[in-house]
C-alpha cells in the first residue's frame, strides 16, 4: 500500500486552475456586464446609440425596458433597452465617419 498524502495537496492543481479561470475569464466578465447594465442605467432622451443589429438613432423615449429611438426624421423604432451596445460621444462619431 501507499501511504495516502495530504487531500489538500491532492486538490491544489484543480484549486489552482479555478484561481486562474477565475481571475482570467469569471471575473472580467462580471465587469463588463456590470459596466453595460450601468450604461444602460444612464440612457437618456437625446443620447445617441448603436443598436446591437447595427442602427444608429437617438434616444426619443424612454419606459421601464424598451426605447424609443429616432434612426431618420420621423422614423420611429422600439428597441429593447438591452440591445443597446453603446452610447456614442462626439469623439466616437468623429471616428466612426472616418
Amino acid at each position: 500500500m501507499q501511504p495516502q498524502g495530504n487531500p489538500l495537496v491532492q486538490f491544489f492543481p484543480w484549486i489552482l486552475i479555478f484561481a486562474i479561470f477565475y481571475f482570467l475569464v469569471i471575473r472580467p466578465q462580471q465587469k463588463k456586464v456590470k459596466e453595460h447594465q450601468e450604461m444602460l442605467n444612464n440612457l437618456k432622451k437625446g443620447d445617441k446609440v448603436l443598436s446591437s443589429g447595427g442602427v444608429y438613432g437617438v434616444v426619443v423615449g424612454i419606459k421601464a425596458a424598451v426605447l424609443e429611438i429616432e434612426i431618420a426624421e420621423e422614423v420611429k423604432i422600439q428597441l429593447a433597452k438591452s440591445a443597446v451596445t453603446q452610447v456614442l460621444t462626439p469623439s466616437l462619431e468623429s471616428k466612426e465617419g472616418k
